[in-house]
This record gives C-alpha cells, structure tokens and sequence, in this order.
C-alpha cells in the first residue's frame, strides 16, 4: 500500500467521522422535531450542559471520557461510538472500491440515510420523512440521470414500477390489518421507504425483500417474545429489518434467487 493511499484513507477515515458525527445528531434530534437540527449546539441528554468542542471530537472524546458525560458522569450512548466508527469504515471501503470521487460520496449519503433510519426507528417507531423523501429523491437521481458503477436495474421503467409496487404492497398490507384485525401493523414510514428502495432495485426485489425482512424481523423479535416482554400485537419496528433485507438482497440477492429456483 503507498504512502500516497494511506494519507488518502486517512483524510476520508476523518471524513467519515465527522459524517457519522453529524448522523448522530439527525439521530438524536428528527425525531423529536428540534428547531435549529443544523445549527443547534450539543448537549449532554442528561444534564442538559452544553459539550464543549474539545468533547466533540468523533471517537476519540468518548474514549477519553470513558464514556461518561464529563458534568453528571452518565454513560453515553455507544451508538455515538458506533455509527461514527461504521461511518469512517463504509466511507474507507467505498474510497478503494470505486474509481469515481461523486459515487463515493453518493453512496456514503444513502449508507447513512439507511443507518440513521435504523436507530430512529428503532427507538421511536417512525421513520422521518425527510430522510425518506431524501432518499427517493437519490434513487431517482442514481437510475434517471447519471450511469453508476452499482447499476441495479437497466429499465427505468421497472424502477418506476418499483417504486409504485415498494409502496404499494406495504400499503396494502396496513390497510387489511386495520379492516381485518383493527390493528397497525405498520406505518407509511415503512411504505415510503419500500418506495425508495423498490426505485433503487425495481419491482422485481420487493418480494425478496419484504419475504427476508419478514423473516429478519421474527428473528429479532423472538427473545423478547420468549420472555413475553413482548407479543404478537406488540409495536415492532419494521424499518431495521427492511434495510437489513435490502443489504442481503444488494450482496447476494440474485444468487439466493437463482439457488431457490433449483429445488
């Protein structure tokens, strides 16, 4: 490796901090609908002080402090540890990975669009439609308008398509739950993101998709049913598992097809 790529890796390992820093903060702060989400200071959830900038500094603030608020001495969250280190990783990989500077740094947005939509739905049960819009209007972008070295689909037709059937299959789905069962099975959080992610991929992943994060959201689920912390009527984010699901499918998606159609 020449001393040329090190210092490259290093600058966008830091870049990737700062990113995965600033998807803490959408993290923390879309969904309790915060004024000033861009502009607003950080502060301890806790104790309510404001982190100073010597504090802030992705990874290596919360590893001098032991995790701990340096005020009230409360433990924080590992996610701000995780995202900013998954941050800086994803940014390195898509760095060696691809030739074209724009793709990188298009690819990074929507890994942390996708990341920052799994804590928040994960602790709230929503999924903020700025992030998703967001990410509709780069699934257009990547299929209508520029050629891409990831090109998941070649008929722009069939990411229309995907889109339309993405949406419409989860709607489809809250609506008979709520005739049928009177229940919620879903939120349109959930269909919008389908949405995004039926541009992405086309029509033909949704199946594969929806039938995967089915199975990754039972999975998931399982132990607290087990120790009857929750049951089958119990509020369960779906957003996770969809995301999981699309990664699967983005890595391995057409070799799982092809092995199922063999038996």
């Amino acid at each position: 490796m020449s001393q040329e790529l090190i210092f490259n890796c290093t600058i966008i390992f830091v870049l990737g901090l700062i990113l995965g820093s600033f998807s803490n903060v959408l993290i923390y702060r879309l969904p309790l609908d915060k004024k000033g989400i861009l502009t607003g200071r950080s502060f301890c959830i806790f104790c309510k002080k404001k982190i100073q900038w010597f504090d802030n500094i992705p990874l290596i603030s919360i590893l001098n402090l032991g995790g701990k608020c340096r005020h009230c001495k409360k433990k924080i969250s590992p996610r701000y540890f995780f995202v900013e280190l998954i941050s800086a990783i994803s940014f390195v990989f898509l760095f060696i990975s691809l030739d074209n500077y724009f793709e990188v740094i298009f690819y990074q947005i929507v890994f942390l669009i996708l990341l920052t939509i799994i804590f928040i739905d994960q602790k709230h049960f929503i999924i903020p439609d700025e992030l998703n819009f967001t990410l509709i209007f780069l699934a257009i972008i990547h299929n209508f308008f520029i050629s891409f070295n990831f090109s998941f689909n070649d008929n722009l037709l069939q990411s229309l398509i995907g889109g339309f059937v993405g949406f419409s299959v989860i709607w489809l789905i809250i609506y008979l739950y709520d005739k049928l069962k009177n229940i919620e099975a879903m939120g349109l959080g959930d269909a919008k993101l389908m949405a995004a992610l039926g541009f992405f991929f086309g029509w033909q992943s949704i199946p594969f998709i929806i039938f995967f994060a089915s199975i990754i959201g039972l999975i998931l689920v399982l132990p607290s049913m087990i120790n009857k912390q929750k049951n089958l009527r119990s509020e369960i984010p779906f957003g996770p598992s969809i995301i999981y699901a699309s990664f699967i499918y983005f890595v391995k998606g057409q070799q799982i097809i092809d092995f199922l159609l063999e038996y």
